[in-house]
């Protein structure tokens, strides 16, 4: 991919527009994890120090376009930002033709809730494009859809280029998929195969060893032809599940299924954990885990990788007895020398809870548009920086 970086524009007294990812949980009106906020600090401190005036948009949660009620508003965001940089951050409502010094930074009010965000309207891009001499799209998170702040803000904007996040994750997931290290290692996990089989499927024809977790697991399981009690699958996706197994095996790769499991009768938190070969399951057990053995031999796969992609826990980690086999794999891959990507909100989760962020080569702080990278497709926010790299 060809595009414009940040770092090869000369940003001294101009006026900046970022699109970041800001979307963080907010619940009455008081902030939860911040990590995205924290993400965005290097572009905007950047172009602080370069000398330009910064304005920067965000998203937060769902909104009605045309409608600011008070639980849509930045200000929360806005705050936190502030503490982070020890200065103010003004949220302004009435954004059309506000101007920015240099030195200054402020945030427009929530983006989502002006009209025409969410269908790429050509006017509101042209407005918003008029506020600034250089567009930075530093919202990797959002990169898979075409809005206004993310694709047509960047076919108007005089100059538009990715920030230093956005550069990172493409690089990084560049690395994990266009050349990567081998052999490569994927682990894709989640309860409905419907959900990730075009994932699943576009990886088959890269990967080396594909491990499936959770109910994508429980369906791989029924498609080799074992029984898995009460547990979630998706009966009608065994011929999807055996295809993608076919495939990567006629190249010499594999997808190991797990042999030993952790099972409840319950999904609750106070379920007992029980460890179980295949063959003991009972009718009414439902599966919540991989078992220890199952968890070293993956262990050891991912300990001789070259590159490791995560998306999904492979149990429900959430509840700590159903929570090994996903500490196992996170600790492997913290230890592996292999370069390791990781991505997805469940994962990151992961990430934090067994204290693994330190150790994993990229955490990506997309959803969605990690999982569409996964999956080959072009993603419109970076397509059209590339169209713009020429200007």
């Amino acid at each position: 991919m060809n595009f414009k970086k940040l770092t090869d524009i000369d940003l001294a007294g101009r006026r900046v527009l970022i699109r970041v990812d800001m979307n963080v949980p907010v619940k009455d009106g008081k902030l939860g994890d911040d990590t995205r906020i924290r993400a965005s600090l290097p572009t905007i401190r950047h172009c602080l120090q370069a000398g330009a005036g910064v304005l920067l948009m965000t998203h937060l949660g769902r909104p009605s376009e045309g409608v600011v009620a008070e639980e849509d508003k930045l200000a929360p965001v806005a705050a936190r930002l502030g503490e982070l940089l020890g200065r103010q951050v003004p949220v302004i409502a009435d954004w059309q033709g506000h101007g920015v010094q240099p030195g200054e930074l402020a945030m427009l009010e929530n983006i989502r809730t002006n009209v025409g965000e969410k269908k790429n309207s050509d006017d509101l891009g042209q407005r918003y494009a008029a506020l600034c001499d250089v567009f930075v799209n530093d919202a990797f998170g959002t990169a898979h859809r075409a809005e206004a702040s993310t694709h047509a803000v960047a076919k108007f904007a005089p100059q538009a280029c990715a920030g230093l996040l956005l550069a990172a994750e493409l690089d990084a997931l560049g690395k994990a998929l266009a050349q990567p290290a081998r052999p490569l290692v994927a682990i894709v996990a989640g309860s409905k195969v419907s959900t990730k089989l075009t994932i699943l499927e576009s990886l088959a024809d890269k990967v080396d060893q594909l491990i499936v977790g959770g109910g994508i697991a429980n369906t791989f399981l029924q498609a080799e032809g074992h029984e898995i009690g009460k547990s979630l699958a998706e009966p009608d996706l065994l011929e999807q599940a055996r295809a993608v197994i076919a495939k990567i095996r006629a190249r010499g790769g594999d997808v190991p299924l797990p042999g030993d499991v952790v099972v409840g009768k319950r999904f609750d938190a106070a379920e007992p954990a029980v460890h179980k070969t295949l063959s003991q399951l009972e009718a009414d057990d439902m599966i919540f885990d991989i078992g220890p053995d199952s968890a070293r031999q993956l262990a050891e796969l991912i300990a001789g990788a070259g590159t490791v992609v995560w998306n999904g826990p492979v149990g429900v980690f959430e509840f700590d007895q159903f929570g090994a086999g996903t500490e196992a794999l996170a600790r492997a891959i913290a230890a592996s020398p292999a370069f390791s990507i990781a991505g997805g909100g469940d994962t990151l989760a992961a990430v934090a809870k067994y204290g693994i962020t330190e150790q994993v080569g990229y955490i990506s702080t997309g959803g969605g548009a990690f999982l569409e990278f996964l999956e080959g497709k072009t993603l419109p926010a970076v397509d059209v920086l590339c169209q713009r790299a020429g200007d």
